[in-house]
Parts: C-alpha cells; sequence; structure tokens
C-alpha cells in the first residue's frame, strides 16, 4: 500500500514540471487505463495514472477559471463579494472579490484588486466596482518569483485596478476580518501587525524592515503561522486533559482518552481555519489527525506513514500546491527530521536534539532553497534555537488566550498587550543578528554543480560512522563556491530585466559590470528593490562598475537607491544628474567619452540642446566583435536627429526602443539612417500609455526588424558579439503562463 501512496504522490506532482498540459482526452483516458492495470498488480503505475489524472484535471479546471484575452485590458462594471483579507496601507488597498459578475462577459470565480487612494475595504462586504482586468501573469526574470505561478495555486483568475466603486452591502460572515480589526485595535506596543500575523496567518501588518529581518535570521515561519503552531496547541490540549485526567479531575463518566484526542484534533482544526488553513497549516492538521488516530486506536503508524498521508492529502486537495515555495519547505522539513532521527542507535540529550535538529535542517534545506531561489539565512539555526521555544512557549499562549479573552473587558487587552511586548523584545535581538549576518543569497548554479550539493547534503544528514559520510562537506561546499564561468575576451552579455513600465539592462563583460537604468519606483512598488537587486545577486552580481541612469524619470531611476544600497557602486553617471537625489552622488553624461571594457568598446553621447528630461537621456552605445547595441533611454524625434549627426550615427545591429517605442521616438530617419536589424522593447503589459504604438512597430516591421517585446518575453538576454538571437525567459515553458508569441 504504502508504494500505492508514494506512487500517487508522485502522479499528483509530475503537473508542477509539465511544460504544457496533455489534451483533455489523454488525461481522460488515463484513470481507465490505470482500472485496467490494477488485476495485473501493477497497482503503482495504476496509483500514479489516477494522481496524474487527477492533477491534470484540476489544473486545467483552474486555466479555464482565468480571465478570457478578449477581456485583458478592459474596464468593466462587476459586482461581488470581497473574500479574505483585504489589506491596506496610505496610498493602495488590495483585496480580493469572488463571485463577481458582469452583464458583459463571464468572469473568473476570484480576482485580486488594486484600489489606490481607495476607501476602506472589509471582508464580507458587496462592491459595485469599476476594474481594469488584466490577466494573471506576472514579470519574468532570471531565477525570479513566478506571480503568476502564485496566483493560479491561489485559485486567481484576473487581476485588476478599481477605478471607482460603491459599496452595496455590508460584511457578513466575516469573522476572521472581525477578529484581524480587533487586533489592530488593541495596544500591543507597536506590535499589533505582529500579533495578526501570529494568530491569523496575515502578515500585512508587518512592514517591510520586519520582513527583511524575518528573512535575514530564517524566522518567517514563526511570525506567519506555521505547522509548529498548530501542533504546539493540539498537544498542550491533549496534555490539560491527560493531566486533568490523572488527578481525578476529569468527569468520570467520560473517557478521557477520546475526548483528548478530539479536543486535540478540534484545536488544531479551529487554530488552522484562523490561520487561513494554507499548505504547512493541512499538512500539520493530516499529521496530527493520524497521530492522533494511532493514539486512540494503539497502533503504530510510524513517522513516514503519517507524513506520506498528509503530502498526498494536500496535493489531493489542491495539486496546484506544488507551484509553492511553502509547499516544499514545509515537507522537506519535517522529512529532514524524520530521516534525521529516525532508526538511530543511541538516544540523544535534549539539548543535543533540540540543537543538532535546527543545524540539520539548515544543511537539508540548503539545496532545496538554492533551487527555489530563495535566500539562505546564515545565522537561522543558531537564531531559532531561541526564537522557536520563545514564539511557542512565551508567546504564542497569551496571545491565542488574549484573543480568545477579548470580550472580557481589559483582559484580553491586558494579554495582548504583553504578547506585543514580548514580540517587540524580539523583534530588537533579530535586528541585531540580522545586521551583522544578513541573508545569503546565492549565485544560479549549473544542474551537475547543484546535484553534487544535494548528494553532499544527504551525505551530512546520515549518521556518524557512516562511510563516505565526510565527503559531504566539500560536496555541499560546492554550493557555496561553484566553478566561475567568465566569458570570452570581446563578448559581452545583456540581460534587459522585465520591470513592467521602465528599463533596466545589465551589461557583463569579462571582468566588468555595467547596470544601464535600474528600474521603476512607483507608489509603494520598487522594481530596484523588487526585481533588480536579486536579479542581479543572482546572476552572481557583487558590485558594479558604473551604473548609468540614462535620466531622473521614476521609471528609469525610481530603482536606483536600492541598487546602490544593496550592492557597491563604484561610479554613477546620469544625463539628468541635477534631478536625481544627492545621495546618489552622480556625475554628468560627458559626451564623447570612451572607455574600453575585455575588449569590449563603450561610449556615451548625450544632445547638448535637450531641454527636458527625456532629450537629456544618457546614449550609450556597446561593441563587441563587431555587433553593437545602442542605448538610448527616452529620447524623442527631435534628439534622435541630433544623434544622426555625432559619431554614433553607424549601422547598428540592436535597438533598445526609445522612450518604450512612444510613437513621439523611433522616426524612420533613425531606423533607415543606423540600419538596426533589431529591437528591445521594455514596457508594462497592458500599460495606460499604449506603449509601444502601433505606427512605431508598423516601422519596424517594415524595416524587417526583430522585436523582442518584454511584456510578452519576460527577462531577454543577448550575447552581444555572437550575432546570435536573443534568449527569453518566456520560451522556458510552463503550462500556466501564456505561450510565447509564434515569431519575434
Amino acid at each position: 500500500m504504502r508504494t500505492g501512496m508514494v506512487a500517487l504522490g508522485l502522479g499528483l506532482l509530475t503537473l508542477r514540471f509539465l511544460p504544457a498540459l496533455p489534451p483533455v482526452w489523454v488525461w481522460l483516458l488515463l484513470p481507465v487505463v490505470g482500472l485496467m492495470l490494477l488485476p495485473f498488480r501493477t497497482y503503482p503505475l495504476a496509483f500514479y495514472l489516477f494522481g496524474f489524472s487527477w492533477a491534470c484535471g484540476y489544473a486545467q479546471s483552474a486555466l479555464n477559471d482565468r480571465l478570457s484575452i478578449k477581456l485583458d485590458g478592459e474596464t468593466r462594471w462587476v459586482e461581488g463579494r470581497v473574500t479574505g483579507l483585504p489589506q491596506s496601507n496610505d496610498t493602495v488597498v488590495r483585496f480580493e472579490l469572488a463571485d463577481a459578475q458582469s452583464r458583459r462577459g463571464t468572469l473568473p470565480s476570484l480576482m485580486r484588486l488594486a484600489w489606490h487612494a481607495g476607501p476602506p475595504v472589509q471582508s464580507g462586504e458587496r462592491w459595485r466596482l469599476a476594474v481594469k482586468f488584466k490577466r494573471p501573469t506576472g514579470l519574468l526574470n532570471p531565477h525570479g518569483f513566478d506571480y503568476g505561478a502564485w496566483l493560479l495555486a491561489q485559485g486567481i483568475g484576473a487581476t485588476g485596478s478599481v477605478k471607482d466603486g460603491q459599496r452595496l452591502a455590508p460584511a457578513q460572515r466575516a469573522w476572521r476580518d472581525g477578529i484581524r480589526q480587533r487586533l489592530l485595535s488593541v495596544d500591543a506596543q507597536g506590535r499589533e501587525g505582529a500579533l495578526a500575523a501570529l494568530v491569523l496567518g496575515d502578515g500585512a501588518g508587518l512592514s517591510r524592515e520586519d520582513w527583511q529581518v524575518l528573512q535575514d535570521t530564517g524566522t518567517v515561519h514563526l511570525l506567519v503561522i506555521s505547522g509548529q503552531h498548530i501542533g504546539l496547541l493540539a498537544g498542550s490540549v491533549y496534555l490539560l486533559i491527560a493531566g486533568l485526567a490523572r488527578y481525578g479531575l476529569w468527569p468520570g463518566r467520560l473517557p478521557w482518552l477520546p475526548w483528548a484526542c478530539g479536543l486535540a484534533f478540534a484545536a488544531a482544526l479551529g487554530y488552522g481555519l484562523l490561520a487561513g488553513f494554507d499548505v504547512p497549516v493541512r499538512r500539520a492538521c493530516v499529521m496530527i489527525g493520524l497521530v492522533l488516530l494511532w493514539r486512540l486506536r494503539f497502533r503504530h503508524l510510524g513517522a513516514w506513514w503519517p507524513l506520506l498521508l498528509a503530502f498526498d492529502g494536500v496535493l489531493l486537495l489542491n495539486p496546484l500546491a506544488s507551484l509553492q515555495p511553502g509547499f516544499w519547505l514545509s515537507f522537506a522539513a519535517v522529512a529532514v527530521l524524520i530521516f534525521t532521527f529516525g532508526g538511530r542507535l543511541g538516544p540523544w540529550r535534549w539539548w543535543q536534539t533540540w540543537t543538532r535538529a535546527q543545524w540539520l535542517i539548515a544543511i537539508g534545506l540548503c539545496p532545496l532553497l538554492l533551487v527555489l531561489g530563495l535566500p539562505i539565512s546564515v545565522s537561522g539555526p543558531l537564531v531559532n534555537l531561541l526564537a522557536v521555544p520563545w514564539i511557542s512557549l512565551v508567546v504564542l499562549p497569551p496571545a491565542l488566550l488574549g484573543t480568545l479573552l477579548l470580550p472580557l473587558p481589559y483582559v484580553g487587552e491586558w494579554l495582548l498587550w504583553l504578547a506585543g511586548g514580548l514580540i517587540e523584545l524580539m523583534f530588537k535581538g533579530l535586528a541585531l543578528m540580522a545586521g551583522q549576518l544578513p541573508a545569503w543569497v546565492p549565485v544560479a548554479i549549473p544542474l551537475w554543480c547543484w546535484a553534487i550539493g544535494a548528494l553532499g547534503a544527504v551525505l551530512l544528514l546520515l549518521p556518524r560512522g557512516v562511510p563516505l559520510r565526510p565527503l559531504g562537506w566539500p560536496m555541499l561546499l560546492l554550493l557555496v563556491f561553484p566553478p566561475r564561468q567568465l566569458l570570452p575576451e570581446g563578448m559581452a552579455e545583456v540581460w534587459q530585466l522585465d520591470v513592467g513600465q521602465g528599463l533596466a539592462i545589465l551589461v557583463r563583460t569579462r571582468h566588468h559590470t555595467l547596470l544601464y537604468d535600474a528600474g521603476p519606483r512607483l507608489r509603494d512598488s520598487d522594481l530596484g528593490e523588487r526585481v533588480v537587486l536579486p536579479a542581479l545577486r543572482k546572476l552572481g552580481v557583487k558590485g558594479l562598475d558604473l551604473m548609468l541612469i540614462s535620466h531622473a524619470d521614476a521609471d528609469h531611476a525610481g530603482g536606483a537607491h536600492a541598487v546602490a544600497n544593496g550592492l557597491p557602486v563604484q561610479r554613477t553617471v546620469s544625463g539628468d544628474p541635477d534631478g536625481l537625489s544627492s545621495a546618489l552622488q552622480a556625475g554628468p553624461c560627458e559626451s564623447g567619452e570612451q572607455w574600453v571594457w575585455d575588449g569590449v568598446h563603450f561610449q556615451l553621447w548625450q544632445w547638448s540642446a535637450a531641454s527636458d528630461s527625456n532629450q537629456k537621456s544618457c546614449v550609450l552605445q556597446i561593441e563587441a566583435s563587431g555587433e553593437r547595441l545602442l542605448l538610448t533611454g527616452d529620447i524623442d524625434v527631435p534628439t534622435e536627429r541630433a544623434l544622426l549627426d555625432s559619431p554614433l550615427a553607424v549601422p547598428t545591429d540592436w535597438l533598445q526602443a526609445p522612450h518604450h517605442g512612444s510613437r513621439s521616438s523611433s522616426s524612420m530617419a533613425l531606423l533607415a539612417g543606423l540600419q538596426f536589424k533589431a529591437v528591445l522593447v521594455s514596457r508594462g503589459q497592458g500599460n495606460s500609455f499604449g506603449h509601444p504604438h502601433p505606427t512605431v512597430i508598423a516601422r519596424y516591421a517594415k524595416l524587417g526588424m526583430a522585436i523582442y517585446d518584454s511584456a510578452e518575453h519576460g527577462a531577454i538576454r543577448l550575447q552581444l558579439g555572437s550575432f546570435q538571437p536573443p534568449s527569453t525567459m518566456r520560451l522556458e515553458r510552463r503550462f500556466w503562463r501564456d505561450p510565447p508569441p509564434l515569431g519575434p
């Protein structure tokens, strides 16, 4: 039976790695084939087919519930009910709208909306809203967060921005939001948001600095409800009833064991529902239920059975859970503990068990964190030795009890005040540790290198005395110090990152690195911090020789502060340094400046008669082995005419589309005069400016220029000097992504 359960899990998990879903008739036929195989004692294959078919059907249903292409970018009036826990700050309100209806067209069952400068929105309310729809896609960058996969796993079929709206009905059956409002209204010594995260799993009240501290110290799992909290509550209830029965305080007419198991599971399930029943909570509830069932029936299930049944159970409920990093981390952490402590010949003392558990989890999860593209906390094993019992034994009891006793005057508020102070004390200690040892963002490494490192981690998890175990350390260190791949002399690697309606282009030679623009910063979103800086670190950039900000507009310069704060920058240059913050210490663009890095030639140009920031854009020409690229910022037609009289007016292979393809740029004189073969367009999907303009696209097509658009291709990588077509992120097919265009 265990083999069949493993096969079922593998079938459910296969979905995660599919580039495209098979045709409907295929996955409908697979269960029939599985039933035919059962009499021939090939039940593992039959279970695999059952799991694979169920996963494909579930995924196809989720894809069918997404916004239709014809509604993408449209604005419609819709009516629906607010669900979940809305998030709000000074500038924007974000919430989910369920059961939305429109008179013109069918809508997804769940949408995620943003309302800039909108009124307060509460869960359970019904609203009539004017929404500009957008298909559930996200930015695609090397080793970056896949927002589209996250939306699909959450069952969100569309995103959108609210233009106007009116409340139709007050909140109904919104008990979680009601509890959150009460928690946020009490005095918790400034840690009301952290209490909401601990009690409800709602991290919206944590500041960006708080999240960074938790990430640096590897303690995110402590503030956002994890299986550990569920297990602690269930265990406390069980031990309480067992203790009452032992000392004769439990009613004799009620058998204590069934009541202890039942109430412990009810407590775990209730806390799970309070937390939103995410993947770690589901896994914990299933495992706790199985352990309590074993205790009730006095049967030995072992450690792997509950984990295996929980694994299959979570995937049966939602096969798309495997698209979320939390799914892998949750089950992997438990598997590491079972693997580490199972089959040991002798017992460890309690302090040995506790300390070794933290270090072994860190070693076991290291390869997984790397492949998931997540930061690795260097201080996490040490910090968790103290932080885990502090939260679980000191903070959590008054937090939960205070929440339960809020209807009693003063009692609940005092307990929450105490819990908030304890959380604040913990954060002060975590901040000190994070300042000394920030999280390590590993560089993306080749598959063979990762496989050796993962094997090394497995060896280190084995008991002492196992042959070849010491080899695990050098094998694991290969993840930390992978072999460096240098570019050939005279070649340049160019990445146009996918930053939406903005621009960020990374240029690397054999020993030097340049960043041209740093992405946008709009309202509460800093793409320099969220996208550009993580991408640079993942690509192995440890510092910038030059950060060139074409001009001072926020869509080009907005992310410069985040980049400068996150990486050492030797020199900063801008076409409009006066429009930038003095903290960047940017020098002026010197027209005619030239230099050579590793056989690659660079030259700057700026129009001397420029009158506005766009016209002041600092233009950069890059030539590698005879292949040229022209980076233009936001220059317009008059600037382009001046450019044609400059030393840069030579036949050029690649053009970065001026002003994102605005009709005020990309004149026919420039395109024909410099004889471009291809163009790189950086813009946001469905942007309000209409970039790139149809007339500009028509000019590119008329001249036979290949078009590579970040909104359609994601991040684009060009090997300048090889005269080869670029590679794009959307060519890495995944079933949840819209297919790339048929041609560039």
